[in-house]
This record gives C-alpha cells, sequence and structure tokens, in this order.
C-alpha cells in the first residue's frame, strides 16, 4: 500500500492529504458533541483550538512524506562536491518527483563525465609542459652550468693563487646550481616512473624526501600491482604532492608510505605523524585541490582526514573496475 502511495503524482498527494484533512473536520462537526455559542464560552473555544492544533498536525504528518523526496534532492543539491564524484539521490517518489531526480542524477553523469574528460586532457598538456621544461632545462640550463664548471676548471692553473679561494667558491656555487637545476628536472619528470614502473619510482621520491626534509620515511610497496600509465602518474603525483605538504606544513618526524591491495581496491596511503591538517586548510589548500582533481580523474577516491598530534592520512583508492580497464 505505501509503494502505491508513493507512486502517486505529488499534485493528487497534496490534494488527498488536504481533503483527508477537510473530511475528519466535517466529521468532527457532523457527529462530535460540539456546540458553539455566541459569545463563544472559553471552554468551546479551548475545544475549538485544540481541533484546529490537531488538524494542523494531521496535515503535516500527511504532507511530510509527500515533499520528503523534494527535500532529499535540495539537501544532495547543497552537499555535492565536484571533486568527490558518484553521490546520488535516490530515486522515489511520485512519477513527477521521480523525473526530477532522475534528470538531476543525469545531469551529474554528464557533468562528471566533460569535467573527468577535460581533466584529462589539461593532465596530458601539464604532463607534456613538464616534460618540455625538464627537457630545456637539463638540456641547456643544466648543459650552460657544466661548460661554467669546465671553464672554472681550466681557469685554476692560470689565476694567482690569492684568488684560488674565490674560484673555489665559484666551482661549488655552479656544482650546486647543476645539481638544483637536475632536481627541479627530476621533480618535473618522474624518469624513473617511465623507465623503472611506480614501485621504484615511488621508493626513489620517498629516498629523496627522507634526504632533502631528514624525515624517516617507512615504505611499503606492493610489487606486480597493475595500474594504467594514467593511474600510475595520478598515484605517483599524490604521493609527491602529499610528501611536499608534509615538508612544509607538518613538523612530522616520520612518514609511512604504503601501496597495497585492499580488497578490490588498489590503496595509496601517505600519513605523517605532524600536526594534523584542519578542514580549513584542506578547504584553502591548492595542493588537496589538484590531489582530488586527479583522483576524480581516474575514477578514484581520495579520503584526507587530521587530527592535533596525530598527523595527517591521505588515502588514495583505486577501484578494481578502474584498473581492470
Amino acid at each position: 500500500m505505501r509503494r502505491t502511495f508513493v507512486s502517486v503524482p505529488l499534485y493528487w498527494r497534496v490534494f488527498a492529504a488536504n481533503a483527508a484533512v477537510l473530511v475528519v473536520a466535517f466529521l468532527a462537526l457532523v457527529f462530535a458533541p460540539v456546540t458553539v455559542s455566541i459569545p463563544v464560552a472559553a471552554t468551546e473555544l479551548a475545544v475549538l483550538v485544540g481541533g484546529l492544533v490537531a488538524l494542523i498536525l494531521m496535515n503535516l504528518a500527511l504532507l511530510r512524506p509527500a515533499m520528503r523526496p523534494l527535500d532529499d534532492l535540495a539537501t544532495a543539491m547543497r552537499r555535492h562536491d565536484p571533486l568527490a564524484p558518484g553521490s546520488r539521490v535516490a530515486v522515489e517518489g511520485g512519477p513527477a518527483i521521480a523525473a526530477v531526480v532522475q534528470a538531476f542524477n543525469d545531469m551529474l553523469d554528464r557533468l562528471e563525465a566533460e569535467r573527468r574528460e577535460s581533466a584529462r586532457e589539461a593532465l596530458r598538456v601539464l604532463e607534456g609542459e613538464r616534460s618540455r621544461i625538464a627537457r630545456e632545462l637539463h638540456d641547456e640550463v643544466g648543459q650552460t652550468l657544466t661548460g661554467v664548471m669546465l671553464q672554472v676548471e681550466g681557469l685554476a692553473a692560470r689565476i694567482p693563487d690569492d684568488l684560488h679561494e674565490q674560484l673555489d667558491e665559484l666551482r661549488e656555487t655552479a656544482r650546486r646550481g647543476t645539481e638544483e637545476v637536475r632536481g627541479i628536472a627530476r621533480r618535473l619528470r618522474p624518469e624513473a616512473l617511465e623507465d623503472l614502473g611506480l614501485q621504484s619510482a615511488l621508493a626513489a621520491l620517498a629516498t629523496a624526501f627522507g634526504e632533502q626534509a631528514h624525515i624517516r620515511v617507512d615504505r611499503r610497496l606492493e610489487p606486480g600491482i597493475p595500474l594504467s600509465e594514467e593511474e600510475e602518474l595520478v598515484v605517483y603525483r599524490v604521493a609527491q604532492e602529499a610528501l611536499t605538504n608534509v615538508a612544509r606544513h607538518a613538523g612530522a618526524s616520520r612518514v609511512e608510505l604504503r601501496l597495497e591491495r585492499h580488497g578490490a581496491d588498489v590503496v595509496l596511503t601517505v600519513h605523517d605523524d605532524g600536526r594534523g591538517i584542519t578542514r580549513a586548510e584542506q578547504s584553502s589548500s591548492q595542493g588537496v585541490r589538484g590531489m582530488r582533481e586527479r583522483a576524480m580523474l581516474i575514477g578514484a577516491r581520495l579520503s584526507i582526514t587530521g587530527a592535533p598530534r596525530r598527523g595527517t592520512r591521505i588515502r588514495l583508492s583505486i577501484p578494481t573496475r578502474s584498473v581492470e580497464a
């Protein structure tokens, strides 16, 4: 009976509710042993007020189920996060309400598909630009600094002894500059990911991070996890951004980096023991937004939790259906 009532169009459900209230009021006036005198007595007024309140509550109780699907739809619209796709409104209610809800869900499907495709194209352009800049840094700036170091070495035997100290400083400056350029190029273009695979690239990333930030990194990288090139790149970039945020903001002494299978999902976890990210920081952080956009690109789920003195946990879950695709 409830299923039949739910399938009735909203217009007729509202009409039925109001008609039921009017019928009850009519029956009460006909059969109830209540009289109204002029002027109205206090007891009669109390009975009338009580009857009015009862009718209002009855009307509210009858209309509430009819309007609940619209309330659910409005709530879903307010809570929908474009960077956390996948949530949909349950299709229930009368034909008119169900049509509106289904249209909203269809619109979300189209928007998410279009956003995913535009993000995929943006990622391809971004990674291509990163690779181009990395090559130019390595081939042009790096070669220039290498040439400077060779010229410095050639001058070492020709200059006076009192200038050797300045020459050594110049040599060290050129060497540091060469190393910094190479480091920037490696961060822009993860060559280990292309040449050795995701696990080796993450291991190299963790080692470099530990040495530069002086933070202990405990890593557990399960081998043989099948991911597409696009998914591997997203996993690597999310791990890279998470470790960068740890170095800049967390004040941590230890980081745990894990890549493993959890049931039907492939899960990347980065967990530090720092101060913990707040909700306000999550909302305003461009790095967090970038991670969410990358997760959306491959249909993955990204969760970020933080608590004072318990650190921040970033968890990227890639469903098996995405892996198998």
